[in-house]
């Protein structure tokens, strides 16, 4: 039995802990509330689109051995493409996670509310929360340590934790199935859900989890006929990922709070209260603070791994640079919370790098899934080409809508 956890849990389950952060919990409570069931269908695309390219991803870093980092620098022999390339990418990632770092420890900040006592200082008139310090605390223990498996198993368990939660939150609320069905298989969207539907995709299809999976999974997996292996787990770890956010659509769906003013989770913990009495804030508190934790591990540790890629530079976890960059991630992150210091314009210059990365990030991973001088037999199927073509399409809408919401081009 230990020896089929080990093959199901494992570098894959990072993906899940990344992209089911405070953002994911609060976008899916806003589209049960505002849209009901019907976009679980947004949701389900983007469970198949993650799997597809984290596969590839995960292939590429099993097959060579190298992170997708190492991939883009080796492929960008052009000078100006590569300084392009090198600045385009640390921009999107190192300092696009420093900005959404912030948020990830605030969710869990305002998890830890929900279940005990805030703990603030005041100093000269300004409130300084303690709490970000402990979860950072937590987040720099375990990256510290540079323990590679038990950085793995204490994220398993919060993913394990956030899926007994929302699991049991969405059952316990009596959902409509028949209802859960039509959303999960009937595409529908008005004019005023497109921007709903492109968050949902946004919050699952994660640009730096391209970069943490193809060099996490070398810690694990490191022979070509552990492909089958790592494809089971990959597949494992999303499924689950998308079933806890599935879970939270369905919840917020279900309590029947349609038309209140909700704008975030713990707004919808009030709206559960008549259902799960005192049950409600627990529960949702927990969740938050498992997501938010979660989340506030794998940014920092996803943008030293792409530093360490896109650098050239030939380390480990432990070595000082390494270190370094998570360090300055997680430090960023703690004070924006601790402040309640809203970085808009670090986030919009984020939203906007992002907004570009996505699709050239998927674009250059499937020229390099490719190419067989780089994976030989391990390339690409036709149908992984037409699923990862599709993928593509979906890539480039969310990266126009992520700049749209920024500039207001409509």
């Amino acid at each position: 039995m230990k020896l089929q956890v080990k093959k199901y849990f494992g570098p894959s389950t990072l993906v899940t802990a990344a992209f089911i952060g405070p953002g994911t919990v609060t976008v899916c409570t806003l589209a049960g509330v505002n849209s009901g069931y019907t976009l679980l269908w947004a949701l389900f695309f983007s469970v198949i689109a993650t799997i597809v390219l984290q596969e590839m991803t995960a292939r590429l870093g099993l097959i060579t051995q190298k992170g997708f980092g190492e991939a883009i620098r080796g492929e960008l022999q052009n000078p100006l493409l590569r300084i392009f390339g090198i600045t385009l990418v640390l921009g999107a990632i190192v300092i696009g996670n420093a900005a959404y770092e912030g948020g990830n420890i605030s969710g869990a900040v305002l998890g830890w509310n929900e279940v005990l006592p805030a703990v603030n200082i005041i100093i000269e008139g300004a409130e300084i929360r303690l709490v970000p310090l402990i979860i950072g605390g937590i987040a720099f223990w375990l990256l510290y340590s540079g323990n590679f498996k038990r950085i793995q198993n204490f994220l398993v368990g919060l993913v394990v934790v956030m899926s007994v939660i929302f699991l049991a939150t969405a059952i316990m609320i009596a959902p409509d199935l028949s209802e859960i069905v039509k959303g999960l298989f009937i595409p529908t969207a008005s004019a005023d859900e497109i921007l709903l539907v492109v968050a949902l995709i946004g919050t699952t299809v994660v640009p730096y989890n391209l970069f943490l999976h193809a060099s996490s999974v070398q810690q694990k997996y490191s022979e070509t006929g552990q492909l089958s292996d790592l494809r089971k787990e990959n597949m494992v770890a999303i499924i689950l990922g998308g079933i806890i956010s599935m879970c939270i659509v369905i919840t917020s769906a279900a309590s029947g709070s349609s038309g209140s003013e909700i704008k975030n989770a713990a707004d919808m913990a009030v709206q559960l209260e008549p259902l799960l009495g005192s049950w409600a804030k627990d529960f949702l508190g927990l969740g938050l603070v498992a997501a938010g934790i979660s989340s506030a591990i794998t940014a920092p540790l996803a943008a030293a791994f792409t530093a360490k890629g896109i650098l050239g530079w030939d380390i480990d976890m432990k070595h000082p640079k390494f270190k370094a960059v998570w360090m300055i991630i997680l430090i960023i992150g703690v004070l924006f919370s601790m402040l309640s210091f809203s970085p808009v314009s670090i986030i919009q210059f984020a939203q906007v790098a992002n907004g570009i990365l996505l699709p050239l990030v998927a674009i250059f991973l499937m020229y390099v899934v490719n190419q067989k001088k780089i994976l030989g037999d391990y390339v690409n199927t036709t149908i992984q080409n037409i699923l990862g073509s599709l993928v593509v399409l979906v890539a480039l809408l969310v990266g126009f809508r992520s700049l749209n919401n920024v500039f207001q081009f409509l």
